[in-house]
C-alpha cells in the first residue's frame, strides 16, 4: 500500500483482513494550512499531510462483546495486517465491554466514499493573506502591532465496517487568532474568528474592533472584586456552555453526579433552567457550522463508545425555550437511563431571540458594567453546582451610561453556567464565535451577547 493509495481502499483491504466478529475501521487523512505574523509582518507559514488508521475489533464470547482499539499513523502495506492483528489481539485479551452494542448497520453509503480525499492549502489564504498585508499597514501607521495565526484544516474520514457501512465526511476547520499591542507592549487586545474557508473573514475589520480597544485601554482604572453587571461576548458565552455540554451526560446525571441531577434522585430534565428563551441546540446541518453527520468514536468514554460508530445524526434541543430538553447519551447509556438516544455532536448553537449586537448591548447600558473580551484558564470547582472558575483575559472595561470609559483590572470569577442562564437578563443576537479556551478542540459555535446582572469577579488578578 503506498502513500498514494486511496483511503476506501485502505479501509476495504483492512476489512478483508479481519478473522473477529466485527470490525470497524476509520481512516483519517488530514491536511492543513497556517500563516504566522508578529510586529506587522508574516513570520512562517507551513503545510502538513497526514493519515492516520483505527481499528476496531470486536469478539462475542458467553460473557459479553470485548472490543479492542488500535491507532497508528504513517501506516504502510506491511504494517495493515499487523495494525488489523493487534486490534483482535486487544480484543480478545480484553473483558466484555460494558458498551458493548450491535454495530451498526443500514445507513445508506456516502456516494462519494471511493474519491480520493479533501486536502488544503495555501490557496485557502488567498483573498485572505493579501487583506492582511494591507491590516499590517494601517496597523503601522496607527502606531500599534499585530500578533497572530490563521490556521486552516481539512479532515477526510472514512468509516467502513463489517456490517457494511460505507461513510465519508469532510470536515474543514478554519481559525484566527489576532492579538494588537501598543508599542510600548502594556496595552493589548484580542479578536479571533471560526471559518470554514477565509472567505468570511475581514482583517480590517478587525483591526479596527482592536484599534478601538486599545483606545479605550489608554484610560487605566483599578476596581476591586465583587459583583459586576456584565457583558459576556458570545467567544465568552461558547467557553462556559461548551464546558456545560461536555459535563451534560445522562449517566452522571441519573447517577447523582452532576448539576444536571434532581436531589431524591433521577435528573433535571424538564425543569426551567432560564426564565429567558433560551434554547442551547447541536444540528450537523447547522449553515456554517456543518459537522459529521453520523458517529465518529475512535474510542469510548462517558460521551462516546466506538459500537456506535456511523449512527445518524439528528438535530437536537439541549434547552428548549428555557428547559432542560436532552442530556447526551451513547445506545448504551440511553438504555440504561431509559432516556432517548442524544449523541453528542460537533457543534452547538444558542439561540436567545435577541437582536441587539454587542455593541448595541453596550450603548443600551444604563448605570456601570464591565465589557469581558474573553475567558480562559477554566477549571471546575464543583461539578454538583458545575462551579467554574478562570481568568478574564486581554481586556476587561468600563461601560458607564452606554459608553466605554477605560479599561480596567483583570480578575478570576467563579460562576455555572447553569446558575448564568437563570440569572441572565437579556441575550443579544445569535453570531458564529471562536471560543478562546477550548478553540483547539470545538470551534462550530454560534452564541449571543449575554448581559449578567451580578457576575461574580470573585478576585483581582494579574492575568493578562
Amino acid at each position: 500500500m503506498s502513500r498514494v493509495s486511496k483511503p476506501s481502499e485502505i479501509v476495504e483491504r483492512a476489512l478483508e483482513l479481519s478473522t473477529t466478529d466485527g470490525l470497524v475501521v476509520i481512516a483519517d487523512e488530514h491536511s492543513s494550512a497556517n500563516l504566522r505574523w508578529a510586529g506587522n509582518a508574516l513570520t512562517t507559514n507551513g503545510l502538513t499531510r497526514g493519515r492516520t488508521l483505527t481499528v476496531i475489533a470486536t469478539v462475542d464470547g458467553a460473557k459479553g462483546t470485548a472490543s479492542g482499539v488500535v491507532s497508528r499513523s504513517a501506516v504502510t502495506a506491511d504494517d495493515l495486517e499487523p495494525l488489523v492483528r493487534a486490534a483482535e489481539a486487544a480484543a480478545r485479551g480484553a473483558g466484555p465491554a460494558e458498551d458493548a452494542q450491535p454495530l451498526v448497520s443500514g445507513v445508506p453509503s456516502s456516494p462519494d466514499f471511493t474519491d480520493a480525499p479533501a486536502e488544503t492549502g495555501s490557496e485557502v489564504f488567498a483573498d485572505f493573506a493579501p487583506a492582511l498585508g494591507d491590516a499590517f499597514s494601517r496597523a503601522r501607521a496607527g502606531g500599534r502591532e499585530l500578533y497572530g495565526f490563521a490556521n486552516h484544516e481539512l479532515n477526510s474520514t472514512y468509516l467502513g465496517t463489517s456490517t457494511g457501512l460505507r461513510l465519508r465526511h469532510d470536515q474543514p476547520t478554519g481559525t484566527l487568532e489576532l492579538n494588537a499591542k501598543s508599542p510600548d507592549r502594556t496595552r493589548s487586545a484580542w479578536a479571533g474568528r471560526s471559518t470554514r474557508d477565509f472567505k468570511d473573514v475581514d482583517p480590517a475589520a478587525l483591526d479596527a474592533e482592536l484599534a478601538q480597544r486599545l483606545r479605550w485601554a489608554e484610560r487605566r482604572i483599578e476596581l476591586p472584586a465583587g459583583r459586576y453587571e456584565t457583558l459576556l461576548p458570545p467567544t465568552a458565552v461558547a467557553d462556559l456552555l461548551i464546558y456545560q455540554l461536555w459535563s451534560s451526560t445522562a449517566r452522571d446525571a441519573v447517577e447523582g453526579r452532576t448539576v444536571f441531577s434532581k436531589p431524591g434522585g433521577g435528573t433535571r430534565l424538564g425543569e426551567t433552567l432560564a426564565p429567558l428563551p433560551l434554547t442551547l441546540r447541536s444540528d450537523p446541518h447547522a449553515p456554517g457550522l456543518e459537522s459529521s453527520p453520523f458517529v465518529i468514536a475512535h474510542s469510548s468514554g462517558d460521551s462516546g463508545s466506538v459500537f456506535d460508530n456511523g449512527l445518524p445524526l439528528a438535530p437536537t434541543d439541549w434547552v428548549r425555550e428555557g428547559k432542560l430538553e436532552r442530556l447526551t447519551t451513547t445506545r448504551h447509556t440511553a438504555g440504561l437511563t431509559g432516556l432517548p438516544v442524544s449523541p453528542a455532536i460537533d457543534n452547538l448553537v444558542l439561540d436567545g431571540g435577541g437582536e441587539r449586537s454587542l455593541e448595541e448591548m453596550v450603548a443600551a447600558t444604563t448605570g456601570r458594567a464591565l465589557l469581558l473580551t474573553c475567558l480562559w484558564y477554566i477549571r471546575e470547582v464543583d461539578p454538583a453546582t458545575l462551579l467554574l472558575t478562570g481568568l478574564t483575559r486581554d481586556g476587561v472595561y468600563l461601560v458607564e451610561d452606554g459608553e466605554v470609559v477605560g479599561e480596567v483590572n483583570n480578575f478570576r470569577f467563579n460562576e455555572s453556567p447553569v446558575d448564568l442562564l437563570s440569572r441572565a437578563s437579556e441575550a443579544g443576537r445569535t453570531e458564529k464565535t471562536l471560543p478562546r479556551e477550548w478553540g483547539d478542540w470545538f470551534t462550530r459555535a454560534a452564541m449571543p451577547a449575554l448581559r449578567i446582572p451580578d457576575f461574580n469577579m470573585s478576585s483581582v488578578s494579574q492575568g493578562v
